[in-house]
């Protein structure tokens, strides 16, 4: 689809707040966007109910227009194949839901997440947090000040992790005034971001959140999640380089994928494309086993092939460790070529 398929903003430069609004939140109508007939997908626009859509229209830019097998398109559009069960699935599979702090994880011993901000820009269909009660969540300054506190109560804490939702769903200048107060604990020597919003609103990466970020004493990492290379836009390509020239560190995580990126040409490509745009893969994971995304999940046999490949396809840098992530366990759980899993030393 071409960049001028919608209007951005009224002054004509790139606006996320405003890309944000304009998302589509109707199954009906992204299909429309994409020259595709809803009355065919009534039994999946259903399970919206389920959990709601949101697809920013950058991301649907790169979908490819009448095919209904787009695996961006896939990843986004809600099926029917959410209402199925299926043994070991549950709403909070990595136990999460209960922290030392309200909004803040601390699962990994020198690392801790801040559920900073409730909500995305896309609404993922396989996400593991998607019956997560973001609407009970609002980050006050009190939970701030209880969170500094934990910090400096356990000083093996060295970083610290802005998830949620999605962290850059927060302005610039709440972003500016929350690293400052974690600038202040000397413990603290890096800050790290885990983000999807740069992915389908590129916009986001503003050349103030760059400068306060690469200005800042802490080592500061982006970590992005992408899981096709179809996702990676020129607009993007192009900022990331800029973030990395200003020294900030770029990662990816992606997940396996049934029907999005379950082949060899497709991960190979994604290493290939983000490694274009200065991003290193990081972690491939397999799916976390939440209620609803059963009908996305990938067999450790097949993950484990798959992993096999590119490790003779790829140099070795541009190959993501394959992981699960399991509750309770006090770091990711690496899943070997032989079928055997080892905790991994790269936690989180």
């Amino acid at each position: 689809m071409s960049e001028s398929a919608y209007p951005i903003s009224l002054n004509d430069r790139p606006d996320w707040q405003f890309e944000l609004k304009q998302a589509y939140t109707r199954p009906e109508d992204l299909l429309r966007a994409l020259g595709l007939e809803p009355s065919l997908f009534l039994g999946d626009i259903k399970a919206r109910k389920l959990f709601s859509m949101r697809v920013p229209r950058p991301f649907v830019e790169q979908m490819k227009a009448g095919d209904s097998n787009d695996p961006l398109l896939r990843q986004v559009l809600p099926l029917r194949n959410e209402f199925d069960s299926a043994p070991g699935y549950s709403t909070d599979p990595l136990q999460e839901q209960q922290g030392p702090v309200e909004g803040l994880l601390h699962k990994y011993k020198s690392r801790v997440l801040l559920i900073l901000q409730g909500g995305c820009a896309v609404n993922c269909r396989y996400c593991f947090r998607r019956h997560f009660p973001y609407d009970e969540l609002t980050f006050s300054k009190r939970q701030l000040s209880d969170t500094l506190n934990y910090i400096k109560d356990n000083p093996e804490i060295n970083e610290v992790i802005l998830s949620g939702g999605d962290p850059l769903m927060a302005n610039d200048k709440r972003l500016k005034d929350l690293i400052k107060e974690f600038e202040l604990l000397p413990q603290l020597i890096r800050l790290r971001i885990h983000s999807r919003l740069p992915v389908v609103i590129p916009s986001r990466l503003t050349s103030e959140l760059k400068d306060l970020l690469s200005k800042s004493r802490f080592k500061s990492v982006l970590v992005l999640h992408v899981n096709h290379a179809n996702e990676v836009s020129e607009t993007l390509t192009r900022t990331l380089k800029e973030w990395h020239h200003a020294g900030i560190h770029l990662l990816n995580q992606s997940v396996l994928l049934n029907g999005v990126n379950d082949n060899i040409e497709a991960l190979t490509q994604l290493s290939e494309k983000l490694f274009d745009a200065s991003v290193l893969p990081y972690y491939l994971h397999q799916l976390d086993k939440v209620e609803g995304a059963s009908h996305f999940a990938v067999g450790d046999d097949k993950a484990q092939t798959l992993w096999q490949q590119m490790t003779y396809e790829l140099p070795g840098f541009l190959v993501p460790r394959l992981v699960r992530e399991q509750a309770g366990e006090l770091s990711k759980t690496a899943i070997m070529p032989d079928g055997t899993n080892e905790s991994t030393k790269d936690k989180l």
